[in-house]
């Protein structure tokens, strides 16, 4: 499960990169690495908001999973 929490985060990341990039510059990457309406460019748009919702729904058992345990 580690692992998928590694990609839904670094899916996130790049998402939100992107919406930087849209937000300051007007540039959308996606868009122009692969097309303004192409299969591609709309499969990233969906796995980067199934990524978001993966880590908010998941936001708890993501948090346990990574947490430390320190005996007491």
């Amino acid at each position: 499960m580690k692992n998928l929490d590694r990609l839904a985060l670094i899916i996130v990341l790049i998402g939100a990169l992107n919406w930087g990039l849209v937000g300051l510059f007007d540039f959308d990457a996606v868009a122009w690495a692969f097309g303004e309406e192409s299969p591609v460019s709309r499969v990233i748009y969906i796995l980067v908001a199934l990524a978001a919702l993966y880590e908010i729904l998941g936001y708890r058992a993501i948090h346990r999973r990574w947490a430390l345990r320190h005996p007491a």
